[in-house]
């Protein structure tokens, strides 16, 4: 192994590289927070070098690859941790968290390298290796509050949860090896039969193994309480990055490893993806706490990305991609504007927004966006994103399915504006006082909105995203 195929591995190495910066800096510096700007510039320095020209091949004897398609995949989720590494720093700063900033950017980017290596693997051994380096530190992170027992619970529920779901899928995985003797994508796609009922039921424990990671109903019961016991910035966190990788590479496996049973495993996404956004969105209905409200709304988006999904060709692929991009930039507005406000107050429900438009206009403004964004309002980019969503779909002649999802935006357009009628038709004796978010807060938010507004008008992006998808088939 040379250089050149070391560099093949360059996001991983260079977030390993900021890992080890981190940690060395742990242990010089002084003033803890001198932390938080180095991890920032470090962050964005690694977002730009991940859309540097990049050669395309393999390592370990095909186990890691990459190719065009697999590094925007990781851009992607490295513009989200960016846009949060903004967001976390004001929260960061607590006195609470005096000796624990460089080991929240730690688990933070340990959980992200796990994604890495998640997405470029080519044999089930490397995928469950980076699944597993992803949930983890996510489980630390969801506890990060240990002097809050929510949070600890939160912490407990994830790793619990995560430990099931892993069992799950390690014994499709173990049935899947049994049958073909490799676990190698390549060669499992050769023996993935239809007539085959030991090899359909493996693909059923794999793919509850992974629903539990996006969220899927039924499999979704540990997400309002994980997201309301969390941190808010960890939420958010688990709700667009993690979900957003677990789709990708679930997408990638269903695409190379079990095309050869894609009418059934079509016929099962259409069943979940109608029942998850029904649930997530009646259930959003009835929440008041705004995590617990956003996390059914994640339920219910991913019921959207199935959508994508379904269509099972490079069209499908490029759409997936898209959609979470544009959600990362919508959730995190939304999540942001929730952090902001309980840094400075401690308020999370929805009655607290009450005349919020009175006394903080632009972050009323920047919320408003975000909702509108999620629930697929045109001109904002949120709209682009359902509605190509809604094109695969109808591509493969799901129509009814299609229908469906309209019938279920229309219905989530009921439940955001309800914080929309909060902020600017509510009243409130005591509204939340108006406060200034630190430089990095506005920078964050700064660039959610900007994505949220421009990223549906960048035509070539979309088309860019889907020349590069064609690799995938």
């Amino acid at each position: 192994m040379n250089i050149e195929s070391l560099l093949l591995m360059r996001q991983e190495l260079v977030l390993t590289l900021v890992l080890i910066i981190l940690l060395i800096m742990e242990l010089a510096a002084k003033n803890k927070r001198s932390i938080i700007p180095v991890a920032i510039i470090l962050m964005v320095a690694t977002t730009i070098i991940g859309f540097l020209p990049a050669e395309q091949g393999s390592l370990f004897g095909d186990m890691y690859r990459t190719n065009p398609y697999i590094v925007f995949m990781k851009n992607v989720l490295s513009i989200g941790v960016t846009i949060l590494f903004f967001q976390v720093a004001n929260w960061i700063k607590q006195p609470a968290f005096e000796n624990k900033i460089s080991e929240f950017y730690l688990l933070l980017i340990s959980t992200l390298i796990g994604m890495n290596f998640m997405i470029s693997a080519g044999h089930f051994l490397m995928f469950y290796i980076g699944l597993e380096l992803a949930t983890i530190p996510a489980a630390a992170l969801a506890a990060f509050e240990k002097d809050k027992n929510i949070s600890s619970e939160a912490g407990i529920k994830l790793i619990l949860s995560s430990a099931l779901s892993s069992g799950i899928l390690l014994f499709g995985l173990s049935l899947m090896y049994g049958i073909a003797g490799s676990l190698y994508f390549t060669d499992l796609a050769l023996a993935v039969s239809a007539t085959n009922p030991l090899m359909i039921f493996a693909f059923i424990m794999f793919f509850a193994g992974m629903s539990f990671k996006i969220s899927l109903v039924p499999f979704h019961l540990w997400t309002a309480d994980v997201y309301e016991g969390a941190p808010i910035n960890v939420a958010s966190f688990l709700s667009v990055v993690s979900k957003g990788a677990a789709a990708f590479i679930f997408t990638i496996i269903l695409y190379q490893v079990f095309y050869a049973i894609t009418p059934m495993w079509r016929n099962l996404l259409y069943i979940i993806a109608v029942i998850t956004m029904t649930v997530g969105n009646l259930f959003a209905l009835r929440q008041q706490n705004l995590k617990r409200f956003l996390a059914f709304s994640s339920i219910a988006q991913a019921g959207f990305i199935l959508l994508g999904i379904i269509d099972g060709t490079s069209l499908g692929m490029a759409t997936v991609i898209y959609f979470v991009l544009i959600y990362i930039f919508s959730n995190l507005a939304a999540f942001g504007v929730v952090s902001a406000i309980s840094v400075q107050t401690g308020k999370e429900h929805m009655d607290d927004y009450n005349g919020l438009y009175i006394t903080n206009p632009k972050m009323s403004l920047v919320m408003t966006l975000a909702l509108f964004s999620l629930a697929g309002i045109p001109p904002v980019a949120g709209f682009f994103g359902k509605f190509f969503l809604f094109t695969a779909a109808a591509h493969q002649g799901y129509f009814w399915l299609v229908l469906i999802a309209v019938l279920n935006a229309t219905l989530s357009l009921y439940y955001y504006l309800l914080i929309v009628k909060a902020m600017f038709i509510n009243k409130s004796d005591s509204p939340i006082a108006y406060f200034k978010n630190d430089i990095n807060t506005r920078i964050g938010l700064l660039i959610c909105v900007l994505g949220i507004l421009f990223i549906g008008f960048i035509s070539p992006l979309y088309e860019l995203i889907k020349s590069i998808s064609i690799g995938i088939m």
